[in-house]
């Protein structure tokens, strides 16, 4: 049966930081003001005649960035599970309103206590979570990378690299600057992905930008980027603004964006994968899928070993400083493959 078009809309708002709060209480407190807000929000933007299905909220905007925070007062603080009291107040709202919910927040694992994850989610509208994603690409707390064989064993690689197949369409989620590795999205579409979802929470420039339009129309998928509303969260004193949050079609055309940086619901737009669909079958010269030439770039991507795998397996770290050692060896990874002379 053919998927109709739906509605997506991307809520692009504000978020107070946790990790200024000076306890549990307080963080939490924060956190709640922040669900509460995005809960508006989300009413508002389905209050209309031409209400979405599909909502994508910014990036760990309900807790923002743990900042210098060590890891393990950042869990105590702050972190929550999924499925947990964050994901329990939207799942709430995606039954009530019966849409879909993407978001983000800082997780824990109870197998491995001492470690957080940077996590994005998808709920669908009987509240369930249908998709988890925790970050890969970033030096700034664990990735699945840094415990590759564990997480493995744990999760498979449904769940590094995860797709819900709905009545949507062929869904995936990734955060932020994953926006800039192209090999993330590539993988996700050939996983079947047809509906890309950024959560994002950073500065607009150029070659984020850039990105985004490149993501969308190299995989021949739509992206859907929600940004923070106001300064983002690694900006201690909000000099440093969000917004242009953006809708991208599959043929790398904006389909609806925000150019500022206050809070919105206005970036909302149809999408269509069916007609996607269509174009991935299409054998004109607009069809870049179907002219790839995986096989040509296999050898070089089979010998390419930069950021060590499994580097945190033994013990976590508290302090960003303690991941030096992983990113020199890294940088010596890059000198002997010929990248750095």
């Amino acid at each position: 049966m053919p998927n109709a078009p739906w509605r997506a809309t991307c809520i692009q708002m504000t978020s107070q930081v946790a990790s200024d709060a000076p306890n549990k209480a307080s963080a939490w407190a924060v956190i709640e003001a922040n669900l509460a807000n995005a809960i508006s929000l989300i009413e508002e933007a389905c209050a209309g005649e031409n209400p979405p299905r599909l909502v994508v909220l910014p990036e760990f905007v309900f807790q923002g960035p743990p900042r210098a925070t060590p890891v393990s007062t950042w869990i105590e603080k702050a972190c929550a599970a999924i499925p947990g009291p964050i994901t329990d107040r939207l799942a709430e709202v995606a039954k009530r309103l019966d849409i879909y919910i993407a978001g983000n927040h800082f997780e824990v694992d109870p197998r491995w206590p001492d470690r957080y994850f940077n996590s994005s989610f998808l709920l669908d509208p009987r509240g369930e979570v249908i998709l988890r994603y925790r970050r890969i690409n970033t030096a700034s707390w664990t990735s699945p990378h840094d415990i590759l064989d564990q997480y493995r064993d744990a999760y498979g690689e449904e769940g590094i690299f995860p797709v819900a197949d709905t009545e949507l369409g062929r869904l995936a989620i990734f955060p932020c600057g994953e926006i800039n590795i192209p090999e993330l999205s590539r993988v996700f579409m050939l996983r079947g992905a047809e509906v890309l979802l950024h959560p994002h929470n950073g500065p607009v420039s150029p070659p984020s930008e850039a990105a985004k339009t490149c993501r969308a129309a190299e995989n021949m998928c739509y992206l859907i980027s929600a940004n923070v509303a106001g300064g983002i969260g690694f900006s201690a004193d909000g000099s440093e603004q969000g917004g242009h949050s953006r809708i991208i079609d599959y043929l790398g055309m904006d389909a609806a964006t925000e150019v500022g940086a206050a809070e919105t619901i206005s970036v909302s737009a149809m999408i269509d994968v069916e007609a996607l669909r269509q174009a991935r079958r299409d054998k004109g010269m607009g069809n870049m899928l179907m002219r790839s030439r995986f096989a040509m770039y296999r050898d070089y991507y089979a010998k390419a070993d930069f950021y060590p795998a499994n580097g945190l397996a033994e013990k976590a770290f508290e302090t960003y400083p303690e991941l030096t050692p992983l990113q020199e060896q890294a940088l010596a990874n890059m000198t002997q493959a010929g990248v750095l002379k």
